[in-house]
């Protein structure tokens, strides 16, 4: 009999709609990745310089910041998968649109148009995801849920400059364009749990209000706003870093880094489920020092690669561990909000981070950005130790709680 319910519980998971979702927020961070290293390209093709091209990059983040907040809200007012589908709306027409950019100025509208989109499309499919997922195997879901997302961060760029070599900037934009549209197909044909559909005008459903900051993710936002920092730091100058000190195997990095995060999600998900976020917060953030430390004591490719091997399985466990604390620790209708704390944090300390050891890069040496890494995820285990002690173990028990179990540390 066990057996029977235990493997109904595991066959729950695997939905039409979870797998549809899945795949839309896999094709939608594709299209998004296959810009990143093309649109600078094509800023300077426009006649846009160096400040130009770091313009266009921040004003979509910070369109895209902006906009969360207004998430919660606007789901009191409208159904969640119309707005949705608006927000992958807005992204896949942005994306087509960039060829008609003549100037900079034009190009930067679009990227602010973009953002808005890009922002709200981020919040609501990771919300209608949660609401297919078992609350007992979120942790489980959430890392099968960023599957796609990994895999787009790997390949995206990759195919983003394969496209532009065998056809222009035009043929790469409508390429990006209809992989959104096709985003867009199966986010339309992802059905919501009959109990999420129009929740908030039940009587004795509270509505979501405006919030900049949903004070009960503080923690799991702060945490995350750290490994942004040091996420920074890997992004913009492991290559430089690499070529610096003689490695060869720089795209092999980014791909171990990239599927030593992808395979740890499963193992990393179910021990949340069964431990709560200790459990893998923990272990993940020393590997990750570990990982920077063999960064910056390495000598050769080996030992190169061994480092991305270890940062991805930390930052690969830490992520989906830290979004699924947050969906837990609110209500359902509050997930707006708390996905909206989340990503600003951490798109905060990604492009704070960036400028910061940018300077750092500068003023002593590439190797040195690491170290700033280190001390952000020491930062890291040092917030999560004194925030689960005796006067904050409710919130951090709150990780693994699920349903009903978690209403009473709220109230």
């Amino acid at each position: 009999m066990t057996g029977l319910i235990h493997s109904v519980s595991k066959a729950s998971l695997w939905t039409r709609s979870f797998i549809f979702i899945m795949a839309a927020n896999g094709l939608l961070f594709m299209a998004f990745e296959m810009l990143l290293p093309t649109l600078p390209l094509f800023v300077s093709s426009i006649g846009g310089g160096a400040s130009q091209i770091g313009l266009v990059t921040g004003i979509f983040t910070v369109s895209a910041i902006l906009i969360r907040p207004f998430a919660g809200v606007l789901t009191t007012r409208f159904n969640k998968k119309i707005l949705l589908i608006i927000g992958m709306a807005i992204c896949a027409l942005s994306t087509g649109l960039y060829y008609l950019s003549s100037d900079v100025w034009i190009l930067l509208i679009i990227r602010l148009i973009h953002g808005i989109g890009f922002g709200l499309a981020t919040i609501y499919i990771t919300t209608i995801a949660a609401e297919n997922m078992p609350k007992e195997r979120m942790g489980e879901a959430m890392g099968y849920f960023g599957v796609g997302e990994t895999i787009a961060i790997s390949l995206g760029p990759v195919i983003g400059i394969s496209v532009l070599q065998a056809f222009d900037f035009n043929g790469m934009f409508w390429s990006a364009m209809a992989i959104s549209l096709l985003a867009i197909l199966f986010a339309c044909i992802t059905s919501r749990k009959s109990e999420f559909i129009n929740e908030n005008e039940h009587e004795n459903t509270p509505t979501s209000k405006f919030k900049w900051v949903e004070k009960r993710v503080l923690l799991p936002s702060i945490l995350i706003f750290l490994t942004g920092i040091a996420a920074g730091g890997v992004i913009s100058f492991t290559v430089l870093y690499a070529v610096d000190k003689g490695f060869h195997f720089i795209a092999w990095f980014f791909f171990i880094t990239a599927a030593s995060g992808l395979l740890v999600r499963v193992i990393s998900g179910k021990m949340f489920d069964r431990y709560g976020p200790g459990a893998v917060l923990i272990p993940s953030g020393i590997i990750t020092i570990a990982g920077f430390i063999v960064l910056v004591l390495a000598q050769n490719d080996l030992q190169f690669l061994i480092a991305g091997l270890l940062y991805g399985s930390g930052f690969g466990a830490i992520f989906p561990a830290l979004l699924t604390w947050c969906l837990n620790l609110v209500e359902e209708y509050e997930r707006e909000n708390a996905i909206a704390s989340f990503f600003n944090f951490f798109d905060f300390g990604l492009g704070g981070g960036s400028i910061i050891l940018g300077l750092v890069a500068e003023a002593f040496s590439y190797q040195a950005v690491y170290y700033v890494a280190i001390v952000a995820y020491v930062l890291f285990l040092l917030t999560y130790f004194i925030f689960s002690g005796s006067k904050n173990r409710d919130i951090i028990a709150a990780g693994n709680l699920k349903g009903e179990d978690k209403v009473s540390t709220f109230h």
